[in-house]
């Protein structure tokens, strides 16, 4: 039996997810394959911004960059986890 998991695209409510990365090629690259999924997608290229739309959206899924301006990947997460959001968070780095 193959099973895949549906995509945005086939379920009834969009999902939303945050790209919060400061790099534009990279947040391009994953807006690009995110909506071709059926996928919202809502961005910000720094920490602040990325922790705003975090608390004022309630996006499904967020996306993070380590190295950001203003508050970096893991200020961000704390922040968020200290004040109860519990949506998933998926910590993207470029340096190992």
């Amino acid at each position: 039996m193959n099973v895949r998991p549906r995509s945005a695209a086939e379920t009834q409510t969009p999902r939303r997810v945050l790209v919060i990365e400061d790099d534009p090629s990279i947040g391009l690259g994953l807006r690009i394959n995110l909506e071709a999924e059926g996928y919202t997608v809502l961005s910000a290229e720094d920490g602040e911004r990325g922790l705003e739309l975090a608390r004022g959206e309630a996006p499904d899924l967020i996306l993070l960059d380590v190295m950001l301006p203003q508050l970096n990947g893991f200020e961000v997460l704390q922040k968020l986890r200290s004040e109860g959001y519990r949506m998933p968070i998926i910590v993207l780095s470029a340096r190992c």
